[in-house]
């Protein structure tokens, strides 16, 4: 098996899995019909040397009878020429005391004598495999009765020749099989991959030229042959989109170009407005180490940008407002020195006046307020002077305040407060932080569309208070949960938020109220703040 990650051309996996295949068959072929022959074999050596022990117990029934041993010696002689025959041994049973004595025996060439065996022969009636040995034994009878035995070992050297000799020719023919596999194997993957390689370099070249112009060759195999006209298809598309691409390109440069004269008016026009914004950043710059409380906050650079972009669309909306008024007070202008003005032109003139300066005036009130908001993130809170505060009653007062949004939707305010909590701290600070988590969630996590929940946890400990908010909204993307507490981050960008109300809850906790306050990133559903403020604050 291949390792993750590591790749093999069709050659060698073709290759690999013929020979593999054609090895196992192999493999399994031989030893079956190895198994089969040798099997065989071992079965005719021993029908041979039964019918050899049955011939030489029939012979011997006369020479037990008469004791003659001479003769039966000659006559077992007569098996020198078997070569399956190692050991021939007769015995005899006394007629008087029943005993087996040994009678006679034979001995092949270069085959040394065995032991005797009188207490192996009695109940031996099956062929016994010792070693390269196969010993048989078979009683003598005469007319019933049992005379003697004769003991037969014969030998396994030939059986072994014989076997050696067949792996020697399996192994022989294995390895011819496997050549000619190999070489056929080797011509039809040829066949398949010379086409693959041949599609493969020319869609390497269209990768490095960009030259779309080329086709696929035909293919014999109908499958690659499909695929090279769809890779026409592709590079014949491709062209037609690259031509396309080119001609719109012409016709965005034509379009800029008459565009940049516009553009230059604008930027005279805004040049005013921006140097008046960097004025305002510079004042701004004081506030940086007041901002950036810890590792968290955006770098000084990050807030220019976002007040920038910020404050800069609706000055820039209102001086083209003013420029495109004037314009058209010019034009008016003109027609009434030339004594041309009609009522329809006057009108119109009124009408878009009047669009202009709405426009004008929403777009500075909307910069107004961003300065305000930003102006109330870097004022020092600090300002109030601390005070016994009635959490319960403060409470209260925000949703008393906030009953307006509250009542234009159907979700729930839950409260879990001790009703005797009083601590000391800064009342302000506090309620503008529990005003700013509700209308975040009432702006950017519940639906309108559906009933929410928001719940409001106090608990008082030794170190301090600590007020666990919930709602069970849809959250914030990851990304925004980072950098939830940097000024100017915000998910309605050009839906009129600003995003400094997180900047300004932290603000408020860990400046004018001394505490902390973190978003539990575990939280599922919805968000979950904890704040922690000290008991006797500012001593």
């Amino acid at each position: 098996m291949l390792a993750a990650g590591s790749t093999t051309s069709i050659r060698k996996a073709l290759i690999r899995t013929v020979m593999l295949i054609t090895t196992l068959c192999l493999i399994l072929s031989i030893s079956v019909s190895t198994y089969l022959d040798i099997e065989k074999q071992r079965s005719f050596a021993l029908e041979k040397l039964v019918t050899y022990a049955d011939i030489i117990a029939f012979n011997a029934q006369v020479s037990l009878l008469f004791n003659d041993r001479e003769t039966e010696q000659k006559r077992l002689e007569g098996f020198r020429a078997a070569t399956v025959i190692e050991n021939i041994h007769i015995y005899k049973i006394d007629e008087f005391t029943d005993e087996i004595t040994f009678f006679t025996s034979f001995s092949a060439t270069n085959i040394p004598p065995i032991p005797t065996r009188e207490n192996k022969l009695v109940g031996a009636t099956k062929p016994v495999f010792i070693e390269n040995h196969i010993d048989i034994v078979r009683p003598i009878a005469f007319e019933g009765i049992i005379q003697g035995y004769v003991y037969i070992r014969g030998g396994m050297t030939a059986l072994n020749d014989y076997i050696r000799e067949k792996l020697i020719i399996n192994v022989v023919v294995a390895l011819s099989v496997l050549t000619l596999v190999f070489l056929i194997t080797l011509r039809i993957q040829r066949r398949f991959t010379q086409p693959i390689e041949a599609l493969s370099k020319l869609v390497q070249d269209v990768s490095r030229n960009k030259n779309y112009d080329v086709r696929a060759p035909y293919a014999e195999i109908s499958e690659l042959n499909q695929l090279g006209n769809n890779l026409n298809i592709l590079f014949s598309r491709t062209q037609n989109q690259l031509e396309r691409q080119r001609k719109d390109e012409l016709e965005i440069r034509q379009l800029n170009q008459n565009l940049e004269e516009k553009v230059n008016h604008r930027t005279i026009a805004l040049k005013e407005a921006n140097q008046e914004l960097l004025n305002t950043l510079e004042r701004m710059h004081q506030y940086q180490n007041k901002i950036v409380e810890n590792e968290k906050m955006a770098s000084l650079g990050q807030m220019v940008a976002g007040v920038a972009h910020e404050v800069n669309t609706p000055i820039g909306l209102g001086v083209t407002s003013s420029t495109l008024l004037r314009d058209k007070l010019f034009e008016v202008q003109t027609a009434f020195k030339n004594k041309t003005l009609t009522a329809s032109q006057m009108e119109r003139f009124i009408n878009d006046g009047i669009e202009n300066l709405d426009l004008i005036y929403r777009n500075l009130n909307r910069a107004a307020n961003l300065v305000s908001s930003f102006k109330q993130v870097a004022v020092n809170q600090d300002t109030e002077l601390s005070a016994k505060v009635n959490i319960p009653e403060l409470f209260n007062n925000v949703l008393l305040t906030m009953k307006t949004e509250l009542s234009a939707t159907a979700h729930k305010v839950n409260i879990d407060c001790p009703s005797h909590l009083i601590i000391q701290s800064k009342a302000g600070p506090l309620q503008l932080i529990l005003q700013n988590l509700i209308s975040n969630s009432l702006i950017h996590g519940l639906s309108p569309e559906s009933p929410g929940n928001i719940k409001i946890e106090v608990k008082q400990n030794k170190k301090g208070v600590r007020i666990d908010y919930f709602d069970d909204g849809k959250g914030m993307p990851s990304f925004i949960r980072k950098k939830i507490f940097d000024p100017f981050v915000t998910t309605r960008r050009g839906e009129g938020g600003s995003g400094l109300g997180m900047h300004l809850v932290y603000n408020l906790v860990t400046q004018a109220l001394n505490g902390s306050i973190v978003l539990v990133d575990e939280h599922e559903k919805g968000v979950h703040f904890i704040i922690e403020l000290p008991l006797d604050e500012g001593r």
